[in-house]
């Protein structure tokens, strides 16, 4: 699989898909193939249905990072449910995702830094997690070269990596093993419903008949989803990543510090990118759901960048359609694959911190660099759940970033959720009512 993946890339499961399914899994990122290879794993006749490539948006576009560290602490327990499932899933392929047990290290400037750590390791320990506080001397023969003195780190030795762009596909192929069918370039139109409840979905290729629908679209879901009736105050946001070409080894794991974060590739170089930096398209959306991200604007004002609209096509862009008809194109047909260009002079400050940072390693040389959208919720946290007002619908999205290193862990919940199976987990922080029942918008303690 070649990087990054795009309209041009060739279609792996071109189908066409069948009438009839037990469910139907709308979206081919992590969540959305995750999903559809527990269920087929159960037994169930499931087809998957993706408008462009499997992994063709965020999912093969993030850090790459399965992270365990510094997560909310009510997805803590599925995060560590889902490191153990990476290594499970990588040996039932025959292709190597360059899952890395390299550990995840957050580099503190300050000492208040330090004291957040501090405060957010007895979530950790519930959890069976190894995290643990480094002094200043400690970080520095953790990852030696640096430049810059720090106060000290939180680091996780069990974290671990592995390449995107190969380990979705890759995940696909089991699913598709399993049984589940999977179809590329074939858009889901609208949900098809009978007497109140799902009946199936309308796709451009026609109808197939399905008791159960799982939404994981990713960025386009609360589009999809509020033609029928169902808000979620989802937004998203752009981030930009890079990768160098090869350079000398400077550490084994991923780390970051307030300007740069950073982890090695299997091609030898390190993917670049700014932690905690985003790009907010401001588009009908960001002023529909404003109310509901104050908090998370009071928590960090200077986060997201505001940029004053979104390109052509894009879920939020004012010219996007809201209403489409079932025998219509739909917007998730002009767009195949949302393919945002990545912020140039943010990569040339990436080159020169990384530089900076490691002053023996010689000249950086980026190799590439792109963008993706992350689709983001208020509090941070997904959601993940059954839409009580149309029977047989579930929800998983708004991941907010974390949706690769989870998405085995939240696929086996979503698959749960669909055949009336324990999810084994706590998803009362994740439920679709939290945003119109009265409760106010609250921002977890994960750094």
């Amino acid at each position: 699989m070649t990087f990054p993946i795009s309209d041009a890339s060739p279609v792996t499961w071109p189908g066409p898909h069948p009438v009839r399914a037990d469910v139907v899994v709308i979206g081919g990122g992590v969540i959305g193939v995750c999903t559809a290879l527990y269920l087929a794993q159960g037994g169930q006749h499931v087809v998957l249905l993706e408008k462009g490539r499997i992994a063709g948006e965020q999912s093969s576009r993030n850090w790459g990072w399965i992270r365990q560290q510094g997560r909310d602490p009510d997805e803590l327990p599925i995060m560590a449910e889902a490191n153990r499932l990476w290594r499970v899933l990588a040996s039932q392929t025959n292709v190597d995702i360059g899952l890395t047990t390299g550990g995840v290290t957050y580099l503190a400037v300050k000492a208040a830094e330090m004291e957040e750590y501090a405060a957010w390791l007895p979530h950790a320990k519930a959890a069976g997690v190894d995290s643990r506080l480094l002094s200043g001397a400690e970080t520095a023969a953790l990852i030696p070269g640096m430049s810059r003195s720090y106060a000290g780190a939180l680091h996780t030795p069990s974290d671990m990596r592995a390449e995107p762009w190969v380990a979705v596909p890759a995940l696909a192929g089991i699913a598709a093993r399993a049984g589940a069918v999977i179809v590329e370039n074939c858009a889901v139109r609208a949900l098809d419903i009978a007497a109140g409840r799902v009946a199936g979905v309308i796709t451009e290729q026609g109808r197939i008949a399905a008791p159960d629908v799982v939404v994981a679209g990713g960025a386009w879901s609360g589009l999809f989803l509020r033609r029928h009736g169902v808000a979620i105050p989802q937004l998203s946001v752009r981030a930009t990543v890079a990768a160098t070409a090869p350079l000398p080894v400077v550490h084994p794991g991923a780390a970051t510090d307030d300007r740069i974060a950073f982890r090695p590739r299997a091609d030898g170089g390190y993917s670049l990118a700014a932690g905690g930096f985003h790009e907010l398209f401001v588009g009908p959306d960001a002023f529909r759901a404003l109310p509901k991200y104050l908090a998370q604007l009071r928590a960090d004002p200077f986060g997201t960048r505001l940029l004053p609209a979104a390109p052509r096509g894009f879920p939020d862009a004012w010219g996007t359609a809201r209403r489409w008809g079932a025998e219509e194109q739909s917007p998730f047909e002009r767009m195949r694959i949302l393919n945002p260009a990545p912020n140039r002079a943010k990569v040339k400050a990436l080159t020169r911190d990384f530089a900076a940072l490691f002053p023996e390693i010689g000249p950086v040389r980026i190799a590439s660099a792109w963008a993706g959208m992350i689709d983001t919720m208020p509090d941070v946290v997904p959601v993940v759940d059954r839409v009580a007002d149309i029977p047989g619908l579930t929800i998983g999205t708004g991941m907010s970033g974390h949706g690769f290193g989870i998405g085995p862990g939240m696929g086996k919940i979503l698959a749960a959720l669909v055949t009336g199976d324990k999810a084994g987990h706590d998803l009362t922080r994740f439920r679709l009512s939290r945003f119109n029942d009265g409760s106010a918008m609250q921002i977890g303690p994960s750094v």
